[in-house]
C-alpha cells in the first residue's frame, strides 16, 4: 500500500486542514493551557518548539509503512485554529491498515462538540482510505476523551499502554 497524505476535508462548522509549519504560531496561543497537559504530561510548547515539531511530522515518517497525517482544526466561521487531530498509519503484514489517532482541542474552543466533529470526520476520512481498525490510546481519569471515543465508536478494551486504556474501533472491510 501507498503512504497516506493528509487531506483537507470539512464537516459542517469545521475544515480540517494539513498541517503546515506556519501554523505554530497560532496553535501556540491555540494550546497555551497547562490544563491540556493535565493527562498527557508536559507544558505547552513554544512557537519556537511547535515549529521545530511540526517541521519533523510534516517531512513524515522515515518507516515507508507508516504515514504520519496530523491536521489542524479550523473553526470555518471565525476561521481560527482550535486544535488538531492526527492518525498514525501502519500498513500490516496482512497487507491492511491500522491507525492510531489522537485530537486535542484548545480550553477556549472546550464543550462546543469539536472534538467530536473532527474526530469522527476523521475515522470516516481514513475509512476512506482503507483503514479498518482505529485505536486511541486515552487516560482513565480523562473522562472528555472518553466520552469523544465513544461517541466515534471506540470502545475501551481492557489493554492498558503506558498508564492509559487502549480503544479501538474495528470496521468491516468494503467488497
Amino acid at each position: 500500500m501507498t503512504t497516506l497524505e493528509a487531506g483537507s476535508f470539512h464537516t459542517g462548522r469545521l475544515a480540517i486542514l494539513p498541517l503546515r509549519v506556519e501554523h505554530a504560531e497560532e496553535m501556540a496561543a491555540v494550546l497555551s493551557d497547562p490544563a491540556l497537559h493535565t493527562f498527557i504530561g508536559g507544558a505547552p510548547a513554544t512557537e519556537q518548539a511547535l515549529r521545530a515539531r511540526y517541521e519533523r511530522l510534516v517531512t513524515g515518517s522515515p518507516d515507508p509503512a507508516v504515514s504520519w497525517c496530523n491536521w489542524v482544526i479550523q473553526l470555518r466561521d471565525a476561521g481560527c485554529l482550535t486544535g488538531t487531530v492526527q492518525a498514525t498509519v501502519a500498513t500490516t503484514d496482512e497487507g491492511g491498515r491500522v491507525a492510531e489517532i489522537a485530537w486535542v482541542v484548545g480550553t477556549a474552543w472546550q464543550g462546543r462538540g469539536i472534538a467530536t466533529e473532527a474526530a469522527r470526520a476523521l475515522v470516516g476520512w481514513l475509512g476512506d482510505h482503507g483503514v479498518r481498525t482505529v485505536i486511541a490510546h486515552i487516560h482513565p481519569d480523562h473522562q472528555a476523551s472518553a466520552a469523544v471515543a465513544t461517541a466515534i465508536g471506540l470502545t475501551p478494551t481492557g489493554q492498558w499502554q503506558d498508564g492509559e486504556i487502549r480503544w479501538r474501533l474495528v470496521r468491516e472491510s468494503r467488497a
